[in-house]
């Protein structure tokens, strides 16, 4: 899949063309040779599957968008005990998956090592690190001593007499091409980062950052150790990554995922998807459009309408609590930086930074407190916990920025255009995805059964379906919808996915982590070296406390 989410483009290897989605059209083509060198490598799961038509998908993607705010502690979105910070970083995770995060372009040279690795489906960090401090292309994301840039936010006036705000951070903004890039704001804002979906908004775009400082640390450390300098960069990328996969094994997926899953996965290998003997020894993975289109856009469910961003944007502060436009506003991809710029204009406003007053608080997106650090602890009204992993999504997502999706300077599109779960569900329908009970069935697992499927359990109310729609939704269930009911309706693990979605998103994981070269699963000896507070694991709250040095000040540079 290459380029921006306006325009997609999947290299399906078991169908031999390309489906290419751009401004809402589908083609499907013949790949050139150099495409199919160079493209990802997409696969299907299942068989194709009958598809709602666009009618219904629009009253299904509106009766999944009716939920409020989802933010405000008054709003009633039920919540759920998974720290919001985990909701973007299932994002940053989906850029390292699903994209050409090297943003390589055809014709530009790449080390034949990396041709294919640094294009596969491999839980390796490339959305990172692009191709290294010495492929041409990705030179700019490094300083000479190969970290990794970090950018410097703008001090501004808001809230008065108030230094954290007021003066330039450096190291707490994404780096930027800056004036010295010329050409429009738009163009200065852009983030000098492989993959500039990280950037589209700001709760993905801090912990984009957290993880560059991550990288920079432990490059420190092991200088600090006599490592050669040759060898820095090197060693510094296979201690980041194998701590990054086993953070996701222990700590990410056990917390989407029912865990029994997770461990039967990890365990005892995976049952259904590429499973031991597939293909030809040392074949790299594929992507299935199942997970990447439907299964895995899990997420989605999870965001809040508004957050208790800092000291700053809360409820009760001097700024309004972080509504999930201002997390887009605040972006260079989906917004401009700018509190009184046009949000779907990328050029507006003037500043070409992000302001100091909008640094994160990572106390208020995830709980050190279950690392030991009561002191990071924030009070329990002003800690964002994910929205629960339901078939209801805040309504804000029923109208997107146009920069989401690469509409700004287009001319507007249709509302239902907008609505993010319309979106997904049409794409689904465009490659002609299969549905939940065909895979249920391919899978072995026990359907849901028709009540589960219109009524579910708290989630999107099927009201004003006529008895035909009900049916055809029933026995044609899409994907997307399928498995978030599951989790809607677990009643073991209640809102952690589980069956066909459960189990298509752990062995996806497996796989990935299995095709890096840098992979915990192909060296399962391997354990974290770097701090944890719990034997075994190795936590996102330990790969932050590393990170930022143990340090609060750094944590929460605003206080």
């Amino acid at each position: 899949m290459v380029h921006r989410h306006h325009r997609e483009t999947y290299y399906v290897v078991n169908e031999g063309r390309i489906l290419e989605f751009e401004k809402g059209d589908a083609v499907a083509r013949v790949p050139s040779a150099t495409e199919q060198q160079m493209a990802f490598r997409f696969s299907r799961f299942g068989e194709k599957g009958v598809q709602l038509d666009e009618t219904l998908r629009g009253k299904l993607a509106e009766a999944m968008t009716t939920g409020t705010g989802g933010g405000d502690p008054d709003s009633g979105e039920p919540g759920t005990a998974i720290p919001a910070g985990f909701t973007y970083l299932g994002q940053f995770v989906d850029h390292d998956l699903t994209l050409d995060r090297t943003q390589v372009g055809l014709g530009e040279p790449v080390p034949v090592e990396d041709l294919v690795q640094g294009r596969s489906p491999a839980l390796d960090l490339d959305s990172l690190y692009g191709l290294g401090p010495k492929h041409a292309g990705s030179a700019r994301f490094y300083e000479p001593d190969g970290r990794l840039k970090m950018g410097t936010t703008l001090g501004v006036g808001f809230p008065p007499d108030f230094p954290p705000a007021n003066i330039d951070q450096e190291g707490f903004d994404l780096p930027r091409a800056g004036e010295a890039a010329g050409g429009t704001q738009a163009d200065k804002r852009a983030p000098l980062i492989p993959d500039a979906r990280n950037d589209e908004n700001l709760a993905v775009g801090q912990l984009h950052l957290a993880f560059i400082r991550f990288h920079n640390r432990v490059v420190d450390q092991l200088a600090e150790r006599g490592v050669p300098e040759h060898r820095l960069f090197e060693a510094a990328r296979d201690i980041v990554v194998k701590h990054y996969q086993w953070m996701l094994r222990t700590d990410f997926l056990p917390r989407i995922v029912d865990p029994d899953i997770v461990e039967r996965v990890f365990t005892r290998g995976r049952r259904h998807f590429e499973v031991p003997g597939y293909g030809r020894p040392g074949d790299l993975p594929t992507m299935p459009i199942e997970f990447s289109i439907a299964a895995y856009r899990l997420g989605h469910s999870m965001v809040r309408g508004a957050y208790q961003w800092n000291t700053v944007f809360r409820a009760g502060g001097p700024g309004p609590i972080a509504s999930l436009d201002l997390l887009f506003r605040f972006s260079g991809t989906a917004g401009n930086l700018n509190p009184d710029g046009e949000l779907d204009d990328p050029n507006s406003g003037v500043g070409l930074r992000l302001p100091s007053n909008w640094i994160a608080d990572f106390r208020r997106l995830f709980d050190f407190g279950e690392a030991g650090r009561d002191d990071l602890v924030v009070p329990e009204a002003e800690f964002n916990v994910a929205k629960r992993l339901d078939t209801l999504l805040v309504d804000p997502l029923a109208t997107l920025p146009l920069g989401t999706f690469g509409g700004r300077g287009l001319p507007e599109p249709p509302p239902i255009q907008r609505n993010l779960a319309f979106r997904n569900l049409t794409r689904a329908a465009m490659v002609e995805l299969a549905t939940g009970p065909q895979l249920a069935a391919q899978m072995g697992f026990k359907p849901l059964t028709e009540d589960q499927i219109l009524r579910g359990n708290g989630g999107a109310v099927l009201e004003g379906l006529s008895d035909t729609e009900r049916a055809q939704l029933v026995e044609h269930t899409p994907l997307w919808f399928y498995v978030l009911r599951e989790a809607e309706v677990n009643e073991a693990h209640p809102g952690s996915l589980t069956g066909v979605g459960g189990t298509l998103v752990a062995e996806v994981f497996h796989r990935a982590m299995e095709g890096s070269r840098r992979s915990i699963v192909k060296h399962p000896g391997w354990h974290p070296s770097l701090p944890a507070h719990q034997k075994g694991k190795f936590t996102m709250t330990d790969l932050l406390l590393f990170a930022f040095e143990n340090d609060a000040q750094l944590l929460n540079p605003l206080g």
